[in-house]
C-alpha cells in the first residue's frame, strides 16, 4: 500500500519530514479530510478508474476539479503536513 504515500508526495510542495506508516497515514487523513476526498486521493493512489468515481460520488467535471484543487490545497496545509509526517 506504498502506492497512497508515493500519491501523497506528489501533490505535496515540501515535504520536510517522512510521511507516517500506512495504517497511521490513513487514520490522520481521516481527521484531515472529507470522505470524498479521502476516497479521491486513494483512487488517484489505486489507478482506479476516476468516471466510475465520479458517477460514485455525484461529482461532475466542475465539482470534480473543485474537490481536486481542494484536496491538494489541503495536502499541503501545514496542519496537515504536521499530522501526516513523523
Amino acid at each position: 500500500m506504498l502506492t497512497l504515500k508515493i500519491e501523497i508526495e506528489k501533490h505535496i510542495k515540501k515535504l520536510v519530514n517522512p510521511l507516517k506508516e500506512e495504517d497511521d497515514l490513513q487514520e490522520a487523513l481521516k481527521l484531515k479530510l472529507t470522505k470524498k476526498e479521502l476516497k479521491l486521493l486513494k483512487a488517484w493512489a489505486y489507478k482506479a478508474n476516476l468516471d466510475e468515481l465520479k458517477s460514485q460520488l455525484n461529482l461532475d467535471d466542475k465539482h470534480y476539479e473543485e474537490l481536486s484543487l481542494k484536496l491538494i490545497k489541503k495536502l499541503n496545509q501545514e496542519k496537515t503536513k504536521q499530522a501526516i509526517c513523523i
